[in-house]
């Protein structure tokens, strides 16, 4: 007999559905099915195609599984919430925000029963801009024309949050609320000079643009991460690598961790069964994209700041991870 968590909403025409039983999924076999509806980001983002893999394992062991792109982390959220999805990729900061009901949450009750599975991997800023637009420090965005992603996505709300850190505001650029797909086509077409990139390394809008222009990515001070690590703690130092858009060298920024995070309406065997599934099957999630490398089983509670869900407690204790 099936059995249906949440009845899911109609999906985008970008949706992946994987619902044939096979036998080619290691990990947790369930006597039932689950319908699982998977709140990932745009189509050129990282969450998509790592959502796409997550959605292979599952249906291979036997569950309904649709991939939804939506605009990523707030929108994720209010899926989640709405009854919408069971299971989304949301990045640290939107979590807490949504958690203390703070941010791009303001005026709204806190949601506090948020829970998580894992972290995942980190979701790294990177402030994109071309060598012919003469940007290379954070203070010459001054009087561009900058994307800072879609208005209230994760990518906007920690836009801000760097300019804070530079004692900046949009008042001093040009704001346009683009996703990066979309910034990135009008930075090839010189309608812009910048954008934030929010996601996993590499970001393939990114590298389509380096391959047909010289990309730079503007570095983060030591100051702005200095105020980043006091006011936001879900910030980390981290760096763009040597190579990634054919940068000479390592570029200094903050990443925030992407979480794995359930409907707070699952039930503990449940999440049990999809986080069960995800580590069992993680080398194959791993290939989906570069990004998904880094996550690591070890790496569990990296960045998690809300309780885990009893279930995922559960996976890990019995992985010996964490203390019963």
């Amino acid at each position: 007999m099936k059995k249906t968590i949440i009845l899911g909403s109609v999906l985008t025409s970008f949706a992946l559905v994987a619902g044939a039983c096979s036998d080619s999924s290691d990990g947790v076999e369930s006597s039932d099915d689950l319908f699982v509806t998977i709140a990932a980001g745009g189509t050129s983002g990282v969450y998509y195609p790592i959502a796409g893999a997550m959605a292979n394992v599952y249906g291979d062991a036997g569950h309904d599984v649709s991939v939804q792109a939506t605009g990523a982390s707030v929108e994720n959220v209010n899926l989640l919430q709405s009854d919408q999805a069971e299971l989304a990729i949301v990045m640290a900061d939107t979590v807490e925000q949504a958690y203390e009901g703070f941010g791009a949450f303001e005026g709204e009750d806190p949601q506090d029963n948020l829970v998580a599975i894992a972290g995942l991997y980190p979701n790294v800023v990177q402030v994109i801009t071309t060598t012919d637009s003469g940007i290379e420090s954070f203070e010459d965005l001054e009087g561009k024309r900058v994307a800072v992603g879609d208005a209230n996505s994760g990518v906007e709300l920690n836009a801000r949050m760097i300019f804070e850190a530079h004692d900046m505001t949009y008042d001093d650029i040009s704001a346009d609320y683009l996703p990066y797909g979309e910034a990135i086509d009008q930075m090839r077409n010189g309608m812009l000079d910048a954008a934030f990139v929010t996601s996993g390394v590499p970001n393939s809008a990114a590298m389509d643009l380096a391959s047909t222009h010289d990309v730079t990515v503007v570095p983060i001070d030591d100051d702005a991460m200095n105020y980043l690590n006091d006011t936001y703690p879900f910030f980390i130092e981290d760096e763009v690598p040597a190579g990634t858009y054919d940068n000479e060298e390592d570029i200094s920024t903050p990443s925030i961790t992407n979480l794995l995070v359930p409907n707070p309406s699952l039930s503990d065997d449940e999440v049990y069964e999809l986080t069960s599934l995800f580590y069992d099957n993680l080398e194959t999630i791993q290939r989906s994209h570069e990004a998904a490398t880094d996550i690591e089983i070890e790496n569990f509670q990296e960045g998690v700041n809300i309780p885990l869900h009893p279930g995922a407690e559960r996976y890990f204790q019995e992985q010996g991870l964490l203390d019963e």
